[in-house]
């Protein structure tokens, strides 16, 4: 089976295990709050986030709260989601960025984005793809993970990964692959312990297809 046919195998049993529905998990209602919440999201669960959210954005109802916090007020209002130091000097100079340079709009320009503090390619991927809906590619653990395991890529460096995937899959699936193995991980993929037995994905899986081998 060539690449392509596997690629195309592969977004199909997605698409169908998965539907073709576009959601995200972190709970926002504008750019600069998904922006904020994604921050938040590095080593730490998105439930985990959804809850510290549910307080942070009525105590800083607009980036302009943000801006002129008190850091160690912050710091201990996102303390639970970890790294409360570096998130909190980040959020309130982004923020500070964001009113200064861009007018208080979140820009949708990967270049702009990622000069914001705190910002890498998987945040303003998750932007881009959420908000404007412009088709990314995010490379959390789950998509480096399982697109390892599906033979869709082979490097370690997530930026490259996005660059292996780009190359790969449809453009019209980008942000769809994103959502669809994020949930693929948490529920049959997952790290520790994968259900490769109920896997939808396990005949096109190289990595189940070698430990089968194996036996």
């Amino acid at each position: 089976m060539t690449m392509k046919e596997r690629v195309a195998q592969i977004v199909a049993i997605l698409n169908e295990t998965y539907t073709t529905e576009y959601k995200c998990y972190l709970n926002h209602e504008n750019a600069w709050q998904l922006l904020i919440a994604t921050m938040l999201s590095a080593q730490c669960t998105d439930a985990r986030v959804n809850i510290v959210t549910k307080d942070l954005f009525v105590k800083y109802p607009n980036l302009e709260a943000f801006a002129e916090c008190d850091i160690k007020e912050l710091e201990r209002d996102i303390y639970s989601t970890g790294f409360y130091k570096n998130k909190a000097k980040n959020i309130k100079a982004c923020a500070k960025k964001l009113l200064e340079r861009h007018g208080g709009e979140v820009p949708r320009d990967i270049e702009e984005l990622t000069q914001l503090d705190g910002v890498g390619r998987k945040t303003a991927n998750v932007i881009r793809g959420n908000i404007y809906h412009e088709p990314s590619i995010v490379v959390d653990t789950h998509v480096k993970r399982i697109s390892k395991k599906l033979g869709l890529c082979k490097s370690e460096d997530p930026v490259v990964i996005e660059q292996e995937l780009m190359k790969v899959l449809p453009k019209e699936q980008w942000i769809l692959y994103n959502i669809q193995i994020i949930t693929h991980g948490r529920t049959i993929c997952t790290a520790r312990s994968p259900k490769c037995q109920e896997c939808p994905l396990k005949d096109v899986c190289k990595d189940y297809q070698m430990q089968n081998r194996k036996k």
